[in-house]
């Protein structure tokens, strides 16, 4: 495609300003708006010579080839409208990927879980490639790294079925369970069906064949068994920072950044989705130990000898369940005795609908503090999570901040609890992760 003149609509999200920095890598001339400035729409002014307009103003999208939209966007959208009446192209962000990737490689990573995390290793042990993920990669510091060839590593996104627009040469799936259920008009077979898909346009496919679904499925496919090709997963410090090693199949030993065994099944299939590629072995087990995690996945914000701070944006009760545990493996190899967790819920709908599972998935944990559920646009709800959550040595609070390496506790105006040795976590969606850092 020539290059254009492109206007996005809401391009401080993470799926949406990788896109913009992808088509600006490519040599479009990008532009966007959003409702509010953040670190993501100053690096677009800064890096990618965007033109940002805060907040929507209609003026914005006057002389621009196409408008990128995305999937928060209404039509009743100042600038939506004025593009309809301009007669501009106007595409969501789901519409845009087919025409952006049709003419690539695409190595695609989807799944319920850790698709980001494995997107981001195959990044990492395909170095000669773009990328194009929904998180920052702490390797290269973007969500984005653009490289000049046609091959691109991308993390594709089931909530609105746009990974079927997503071109894919090789398709990795981690596993697969339902969510984003009010797309798919809570149909659990349209959802499935999507998956089965978004595998079948892949020339290779790997996948988690323990995953019930994947199991089911009757497609060839590199198949991974993590209960038994995946072996001695052992967990080491290197500099304070968590690192898991595992051996896997007859490939030998592989090291890589973060604790778990759900980061060695992570690997893995980065590691199998790479060979099928044709990558030298030596260079993907060399080119993993680049991977530095991702930002906001177990991500430490302070690493000090008697006071560590984690911020994670697990939301959902699988993900949280499994950090916990790697939080407590984090915790007694650096010796502490406490591990305090932070949680802002993520949506009522999402709360409400998994409400036992959040409850359970805490299990462990010295003191939790709750805070008010961070809406995402959704109508409030009356939820009596104070009730819910009785089981816990409990507090509800309003804010969070972090000074001077204390972590303090706010409510109704007044500190109610300061945190300064031990492990502390956070987790959230919201802006959970702003206040953890103290930048809120």
């Amino acid at each position: 495609m020539e290059n254009l003149k492109i206007h996005f609509i809401g391009i401080g999200g993470i799926g949406l300003s990788a896109l913009a920095k992808f088509l600006a890598n490519d040599g479009h001339k990008i532009s966007g708006s959003d409702i509010k400035q953040t670190e993501i729409t100053n690096d677009l002014a800064t890096n990618f010579d965007a033109k940002i307009t805060i907040p929507h103003h209609e003026d914005a999208v006057e002389g621009v080839d196409r408008v990128i939209y995305s999937a928060a966007v209404r039509p009743t959208n100042p600038e939506y409208q004025k593009a309809k009446v301009l007669g501009i192209e106007l595409l969501s962000r789901k519409e845009a990927l087919k025409s952006i990737l049709e003419k690539k490689e695409v190595y695609a990573v989807g799944g319920a879980h850790g698709k980001s995390t494995t997107s981001a290793m195959l990044a990492s042990i395909v170095p000669q490639s773009n990328a194009l993920i929904g998180a920052i990669s702490k390797e290269f510091g973007s969500n984005v790294r653009p490289y000049a060839n046609n091959k691109v590593v991308f993390e594709a996104d089931e909530s609105d079925e746009s990974f079927l627009n997503s071109n894919p040469y090789l398709a990795i799936v981690t596993n697969v369970e339902p969510e984003h259920m009010e797309y798919y008009g809570y149909d659990e077979e349209r959802f499935y069906n999507a998956y089965k898909n978004f595998l079948s346009l892949a020339k290779i496919r790997v996948i988690n064949a323990e995953d019930t679904f994947l199991a089911s499925l009757d497609m060839p496919s590199v198949k991974l068994y993590p209960s038994k090709d995946i072996k001695n997963v052992s967990f080491i410090l290197v500099d304070g920072k968590p690192h898991t090693k595992f051996e896997l199949l007859d490939l030998g030993a592989f090291e890589v950044f973060g604790f778990g065994h759900h980061i060695a099944l992570d690997a893995a299939l980065a590691i199998l989705g790479a060979l099928e590629l044709k990558e030298n072995l030596e260079d993907v087990r060399a080119n993993l130990l680049n991977y530095k995690g991702i930002k906001k996945r177990f991500d430490i914000v302070q690493n000090r000898e008697k006071c560590v701070v984690i911020d994670d944006y697990g939301h959902h009760p699988t993900e949280i369940k499994v950090t916990i545990t790697s939080l407590q493996t984090y915790r007694d190899l650096r010796g502490f005795t406490e591990l305090n967790v932070i949680w802002q819920p993520h949506k009522y709908s999402r709360t409400m609908d998994n409400l036992q599972a959040f409850v359970e998935c805490f299990e462990g944990v010295d003191e939790l503090v709750l805070l008010p559920i961070w809406s995402a646009g959704e109508l409030e709800v009356d939820i009596d999570l104070k009730g819910a959550f009785s089981r816990y040595k409990l507090l509800m609070a309003d804010w969070v901040t972090k000074e001077d390496g204390i972590v303090k506790i706010s409510k109704d105006g007044h500190i109610i609890r300061e945190y300064s040795e031990g492990l502390i976590a956070a987790f959230g969606a919201g802006d959970i992760t702003y206040q953890i850092r103290g930048e809120a």
